[in-house]
C-alpha cells in the first residue's frame, strides 16, 4: 500500500476514472483533474480523492491546479498524464484547427503538466510519472493520424525525459491501451449509425482475446509502474492490447 500523493489528469471517466480509482485502492491519496469540474467531483467522492479543474492546453490553469493539489494533499509525487481528446476522420479530412487541438490536448498537455512537477520531484529525491499513449501511436492506426502522431511523440518525449531525469529519483513510462470501451469509444461507435455492430465486432475480432479492453484493464499496469516496486524501470513503453500488438 502506498500514501503517496498521486495528481491523474482527465480522471473524471473512462480509462482515467479507471487508473484514480485503482490508485485510490492500493492506498494513494488522489486528486483528479479534469476539464468537467461535476463528473470529477462524484468520481473523487466515490473514491475518497480530492477533485481539481484543469485545462491542460492553459499552462496558467495547469499550475494553478498543480498549487492546489500541493495545497490540499501535498507535494505531486506521482503524475499520471491520462487527458486526451480525438476524433476518427481520414487525415485528407483534417483541418489546421483539428491538428492544433490533437496537438495542444494530447501532447502539449501532457508536457505542461510535466513540467509544473519535475522540477519539485527531483528537488525532493522521488516521482513517478506515467504518460498514457496509445498502441495507435506505436503501430499507427486509421482514421486517428493526427492522433497517433501526438501519442507517438508521446512516447519519444517518455524516453528523452526518462533519461534526463534518471539521477534524480524520478520514473517516467508510458503504457499504451489498445482498443478500450469508454464513454469516448461509445460515441464514436453511435456515431457509426448502421455500421456501429460492424464496427466494434471488427475492433474485437482483431484482438487476440476476443474483447475489448476495460479502465479496469489499464489500471494496474499504471499502479505498478507508479509504485516503488517499479523503481528500476524507466524508459519503457508497455502495450495493453489483449495482445493486439506483440512488438
Amino acid at each position: 500500500m502506498s500514501n503517496r500523493v498521486a495528481l491523474v489528469t482527465g480522471g473524471a471517466q473512462g480509462i482515467g476514472r479507471g487508473i484514480a480509482a485503482e490508485l485510490a485502492a492500493q492506498g494513494f491519496r488522489v486528486a483528479i483533474a479534469d476539464l468537467n469540474p461535476e463528473t470529477a467531483t462524484q468520481t473523487a467522492k466515490e473514491i475518497n480523492g480530492i477533485a481539481v479543474e484543469a485545462d491542460v492546453t492553459d499552462t496558467a490553469s495547469v499550475e494553478a491546479a498543480v498549487r492546489q493539489v500541493e495545497a490540499e494533499l501535498g507535494p505531486v509525487e506521482v503524475l499520471v498524464n491520462n487527458a486526451g481528446w480525438d476524433d476518427f476522420m481520414p487525415f485528407v479530412a483534417t483541418t489546421e484547427e483539428f491538428w492544433d487541438r490533437v496537438l495542444d490536448i494530447n501532447f502539449k498537455g501532457a508536457l505542461r503538466v510535466t513540467k509544473a512537477v519535475v522540477p519539485g520531484m527531483a528537488e525532493r529525491g522521488f516521482g513517478r510519472i506515467v504518460n498514457i499513449g496509445s498502441d495507435a501511436g506505436r503501430v499507427g492506426s486509421s482514421m486517428e493520424a493526427v492522433y497517433s502522431g501526438a501519442k507517438g511523440g508521446i512516447i519519444a518525449f517518455t524516453k528523452t525525459l526518462a533519461r534526463e531525469v534518471a539521477t534524480k529519483g524520478i520514473t517516467v513510462n508510458t503504457v499504451c491501451p489498445g482498443p478500450t470501451d469508454t464513454p469516448a469509444l461509445r460515441r464514436f461507435i453511435d456515431g457509426s449509425g448502421q455500421d456501429a455492430e460492424k464496427v466494434i465486432g471488427g475492433m474485437t475480432r482483431a484482438v487476440p482475446m476476443k474483447r475489448l479492453g476495460t479502465p479496469e484493464d489499464v489500471a494496474p499496469a499504471v499502479a505498478f509502474l507508479a509504485s516503488d516496486a517499479a523503481r528500476f524501470i524507466t524508459g519503457q513503453t508497455l502495450s495493453v492490447s489483449g495482445g493486439l500488438t506483440m512488438a
